[in-house]
């Protein structure tokens, strides 16, 4: 019986995915061979001896230690993609809200409580509407920066809504080139794309290179008027440059996912609170997914979406199969190679990966190796984890 320890709430739909004659899915659980979680974090959680994966519903990671994780071994998965359109609609909004004052202007109607006759106030808004007038999303041009699952979808939305869209994005996969629309302009660099977009939204991970990647040098570089949209992540925008900016009217407005203290009362700030992936759909869709990469790796060793170990997949072709992670060195699968040619034990097939400092494999035989073998393998220097499926 495997064990998935849930922490969260976790969508029912991902979880009825596991077969409850050979999975035990539960809140409160020792000794568990996963966790599932969604935004959890796991930095001060003890690392429980036999677990083997971590798949959160969701995108981001920093809830996890995954460099603590992958020196055990242990596949730390994410579901990219899952919640695309939940945020791809959302700055849909997000890009109306900052070109037409939608939200003064409700607030502006909401304020008028002491107005009882319907043409008095009729006449009033006619006389004020001015005040809330903005401009059109059509024939604007949209910077795009990052072209991932989220990235190249919001590009294709904008082109639907008449928009000139530019792209930057150096490490484009090519599963996301395939997603995006031919008519998206790429820029060669951040500071060209900065430079001629009316309207900037950015889908970039957090991680170290893009800490405040929009900083105050990166802002003086923005065309002036433009607008920002951040709903990735808060550490990719300096905040305190950003009200400079903001102040000095360089930037004429920020619509965040990430509010902070700094950002609040301000009429040129919309702010909301982190809920680029708060519907349904979404988590549903993360937990599904999520759900099943880690069946997946628990059955078979598959590997797809893991953010510390190689993609690395093998159709089943008989036999017994031992899956093993190590550090990316050399001699050590030809170790593990010779362990299992002294038993007689012979290979059927095998694949090995690597991704920066650690490697993978999956290794199917003919017979069931023995626990003496599992641990002669296990002892090879630079071996970190072993498994028998």
């Amino acid at each position: 019986m495997l064990k998935v320890r849930t922490y969260n709430q976790i969508s029912n739909k991902g979880l009825d995915r596991f077969p409850r004659d050979s999975y035990e899915i539960a809140s409160e659980l020792a000794e568990p061979d996963a966790f599932m979680l969604r935004s959890q974090k796991l930095h001060d959680i003890e690392i429980p001896e036999g677990l083997v994966a971590v798949a959160r519903a969701g995108a981001g990671v920093n809830n996890i230690p995954v460099e603590r994780y992958t020196e055990k071994g242990i596949v730390v998965f994410n579901t990219p993609g899952a919640n695309a359109n939940a945020v791809k609609e959302l700055v849909a909004a997000g890009l109306l809200l900052a070109s037409r004052d939608i939200f003064l202007g409700m607030n502006y109607v909401q304020s008028l409580t002491d107005i009882s006759d319907a043409g008095e106030m009729s006449a009033l808004l006619e006389k004020e509407k001015k005040r809330f007038a903005g401009c059109e999303l059509y024939g604007k041009t949209l910077g795009v920066v990052g072209l991932g699952a989220i990235g190249a979808i919001v590009a294709n939305m904008a082109l639907d809504l008449g928009m000139e869209v530019v792209g930057y994005d150096p490490a484009i996969s090519i599963e996301a080139a395939w997603r995006l629309s031919s008519d998206v302009k790429k820029m060669d660099s951040l500071q060209h794309l900065l430079s001629r977009s009316d309207y900037i939204s950015l889908h970039v991970p957090a991680i170290e290179a893009t800490r405040h990647m929009i900083n105050a040098e990166a802002l003086k570089g923005f065309k002036a008027g433009a607008k920002l949209l951040n709903f990735a992540r808060e550490e990719i925008v300096d905040n305190g440059a950003l009200v400079q900016a903001l102040d000095g009217g360089q930037l004429a407005a920020y619509i965040t996912d990430f509010p902070a203290p700094e950002l609040l009362g301000r009429n040129d700030v919309l702010a909301l609170p982190h809920i680029g992936a708060s519907t349904a759909e979404a988590e549903e869709n993360c937990a599904v997914m999520a759900a099943n990469q880690l069946m997946a790796f628990l059955e078979d060793g598959s590997i797809r979406n893991s953010v510390n170990f190689p993609p690395t997949h093998m159709a089943r072709n008989g036999g017994y199969r031992l899956t093993f992670s190590n550090e990316n060195v050399p001699k050590v699968l030809g170790n593990v190679l010779t362990i299992l040619a002294d038993s007689n034990n012979n290979v059927i097939d095998l694949v090995n990966k690597s991704r920066d400092n650690i490697a993978y494999n999956i290794i199917d035989v003919e017979d069931q190796p023995s626990d003496d073998i599992i641990a002669a393998i296990t002892a090879v220097d630079g071996v970190v984890s072993v498994r028998v499926l």
